[in-house]
């Protein structure tokens, strides 16, 4: 695996699990069949050392899954545009994993209520009933991470005189 060119701007674990906890959304890059690229933008949910994402039962994405669960991972969380500096403060994260389609129902529920907390908290009551009308049109795929990386560049602090 190739090393950050930016050292100085590579973050820990900590903070590669914090944008990944607040981030609205990610790309998810495949493999498709014949080796070309495949990247989607998807709602998702970090739980443990796990990612959370769901979908309808049948699509490319699901195809491309079970023929080669390889992926990556990008989010991007906070960005503030700097254009007198011709420059961007952001926040970033890169994950390698492997994508597989979840078969088993806790964890089925337990992903699909992942992604509720995360984008509907103040609806956990009304995301158990939804859960479960839904539970035969809605896929879950969890992602294994086995490389994670961050990278950012951070507003300076501010600097006060006394």
């Amino acid at each position: 695996m190739d090393m950050m060119r930016r050292k100085d701007r590579q973050q820990d674990g900590a903070f590669a699990k914090q944008v990944l906890e607040t981030a609205p959304y990610g790309i998810l890059s495949m493999i498709d069949g014949d080796g070309s690229p495949y990247a989607i933008p998807i709602s998702f949910a970090l739980a443990g050392e796990r990612i959370y994402i769901h979908g309808a039962t049948e699509g490319k994405k699901l195809r491309l899954i079970g023929a080669d669960g390889r992926i990556c991972f990008t989010v991007v969380g906070k960005t503030r545009l700097l254009p007198a500096q011709f420059s961007t403060e952001y926040e970033s994260v890169v994950v390698f994993g492997t994508a597989r389609i979840v078969t088993d129902e806790q964890e089925r529920h337990d992903g699909l209520m992942a992604l509720a907390r995360k984008y509907s908290p103040e609806f956990t009551q009304e995301a158990e009933a939804y859960i479960a009308r839904a539970r035969n049109e809605t896929s879950v795929i969890r992602i294994d991470i086995t490389q994670m990386s961050a990278k950012a560049k951070l507003p300076k602090p501010s600097q006060t005189t006394t």
